[in-house]
């Protein structure tokens, strides 16, 4: 199994010139040259940074078990399906608004998991219920941190509720949330339905951002 690499140090790279440059954008730039997390995705082919937080989320607690069938919601760009294939999962299966190639030995289906087809479509393409249900996603951000933190919570009890509805039962989820204090509303229906919740930063998150995880896992069901 792969493992969280110790990214490499490397020298500080300046941008050479910032012409028709935004002040945001040239931060953003600054950001992705000296990441050494973006560095070492791109040594070992993984498709964003992204990677990483999966990596080190699995290796403290386990998610993804030797042949479970695997949902990656906002699959794109597919780090995520990536990690889930390479660490042992049986059937993965991305979804995602925006088209996507599959990575190796994971399915992509294009399309709105609200969709009220889309339960059915999924358990199809997995050959059962999921296992584990992914979500990184994280809506398109306004600049306004309030706004935004609402927002992404908002997204993020929509991907809770959708697991809730399909998952197995023994299941776990992964969402996506921004510390501030709304995220505990998802507290109430998750500790209902599940037998273990905990929130989890993985080091690959990057120590300015608010980003923070939800980990439920042994789904109870509804009842």
């Amino acid at each position: 199994m792969s493992k969280s690499p110790a990214p490499p140090r490397g020298l500080s790279v300046s941008l050479r010139t910032a012409r028709g440059r935004t002040t945001a954008s040239q931060g953003w730039l600054q950001r992705q040259l000296n990441d050494p997390y973006v560095r070492a995705a791109q040594a070992q082919g993984y498709r964003s940074r992204a990677a990483f937080k999966l990596i080190e989320l699995d290796e403290r607690y386990k998610l993804i078990k030797k042949g479970a069938r695997v949902l990656d919601l906002g699959a794109a760009p597919g780090g995520w399906s990536q990690v889930a294939v390479q660490r042992g999962a049986g059937k993965v299966v991305g979804l995602d608004l925006l088209p996507i190639d599959a990575p190796t030995g994971a399915e992509f289906i294009q399309g709105d998991f609200q969709d009220p087809e889309m339960p059915d479509k999924l358990r199809e393409m997995l050959g059962g219920p999921p296992d584990l249900v992914l979500s990184d996603m994280a809506p398109n951000t306004t600049g306004h941190s309030a706004t935004d933190h609402i927002r992404i919570v908002a997204l993020a009890e929509l991907a809770l509720h959708f697991a809730m509805e399909v998952l197995a039962p023994g299941g776990g989820f992964v969402g996506k949330v921004l510390q501030g204090g709304s995220e505990r509303q998802l507290l109430v229906p998750m500790k209902k339905a599940f037998a273990t919740v905990r929130h989890a930063k993985p080091p690959a998150s990057r120590k300015d951002s608010s980003e923070l995880y939800v980990l439920a896992t042994g789904f109870r069901g509804l009842g």
